[in-house]
């Protein structure tokens, strides 16, 4: 049975989660804490399976926990428990960006937290990061000194390769220990990429926006959250919209978004499926799929169905790099990738896929 730190400062908030996590027999509450002074003093001297934290708490905060954590080589699972307001969501990046692995979106009422919808979701994340590889201590701090060192070898490599023909796009999925992984793909591409950039990474409405952002200010491309009717554009990253399902679309000659509404696949909305499945009657000669850490099997149906019509080139991450190897895996049993390599490498086989201008 695994054991779960709760780490929230509403007594009525603690009392709703622990109902939900020992009504399953996968996992248990060993212990409660009313802010994260007290978690601290916890995870000094205990371990535990997963920690669920909160973010506005007195004495200390949920970020500043994650300071502590890694100033003392503390090893934790850390799951956020995130609001959607924009300056929630802003604060879940950096807490991402702190170590956290994932992040639980927590309505505003603990009513709320007890529909079936939240308490299924919170399970599952349990499930996948108490599995998870990764912990605060182990994940490495965003340095853009090694992204800009990093950009200028992918873009020297890629400058020798010379001009590929054909028109590409790069579609992304990803999911747990996604908004990490970008951070360390995204921002390491050249400004001069050849090709447009779609992303599905598994969030709820309100948050890819600040996701888009955090992206955006680090990288040479440019990275929006998708709107409906965007053109795609060489150098240009869009990240789906949480909530919708996100489908490229050809109209007059044009490559353009087109969000729909159908219900969530793979238990997902955005679903990658959806994103490569669209990608089969574009105009595009090859599209460079690329699937990164995350619970699940999300972009191996979209994929097997695009490998039929169009000409594909599959990057998976490897296990040892992803907190989660569930989608990965799942493209790799199928027999659908042609390249399985660690997460620093991605950005640089994606280069080598599309060029530069």
């Amino acid at each position: 049975m695994k054991k779960i730190l709760i780490v929230d400062d509403s007594a009525l908030v603690r009392r709703v989660f622990c109902d939900i996590i020992n009504g399953d027999e996968r996992f248990q509450v060993e212990d409660k804490a009313g802010d994260g002074l007290e978690a601290l003093e916890l995870l000094s001297k205990k371990s535990y399976d997963a920690v669920v934290l909160d973010i506005n708490m007195p004495k200390m905060t949920g970020l500043e926990l994650l300071k502590e954590l890694q100033k003392r080589k503390i090893a934790a699972k850390v799951i956020m428990a995130s609001t959607d307001t924009r300056e929630g969501a802003k604060v879940t990046m950096d807490a991402l960006d702190l170590g956290a692995i994932d992040f639980v979106h927590k309505p505003n009422s603990a009513l709320g937290c007890r529909k079936d919808d939240f308490q299924k979701r919170l399970l599952e994340i349990l499930a996948a990061v108490t599995d998870s590889k990764l912990s605060t201590f182990n994940t490495k701090p965003f340095s853009m000194d090694e992204v800009k060192s990093s950009r200028k070898m992918v873009d020297l490599l890629s400058r020798h390769e010379g001009k590929l023909s054909g028109r590409r796009v790069v579609a992304i999925a990803s999911s747990t220990g996604g908004p990490k992984a970008l951070q360390s793909v995204i921002p390491k591409l050249s400004g001069k990429l050849n090709a447009p950039v779609v992303i599905v990474q598994h969030m709820p409405n309100g948050f890819t926006a600040s996701l888009a952002e955090r992206l955006n200010s680090l990288s040479e491309v440019t990275v929006k959250e998708a709107e409906e009717g965007d053109e795609l554009a060489v150098g240009t990253v869009y990240l789906a919209r949480g909530g919708k399902h996100l489908n490229v679309i050809c109209k007059g000659g044009r490559h353009v978004i087109h969000y729909t509404d159908e219900p969530a696949r793979e238990g997902v909305k955005p679903c990658a499926n959806y994103m490569y499945e669209s990608l089969a009657e574009s105009k595009f000669d090859v599209v460079v799929c690329v699937v990164l850490t995350g619970m699940g099997a999300d972009g191996t149906k979209g994929i097997s169905s695009l490998k039929g019509k169009k000409k594909i080139h599959v990057i998976a991450q490897n296990e040892d790099t992803c907190a989660v190897y569930g989608m990965p895996k799942n493209v790799v049993r199928a027999g659908l990738t042609n390249q399985v390599v660690p997460l620093e490498q991605v950005a640089q086989e994606i280069m080598m896929n599309v060029g530069v201008i």
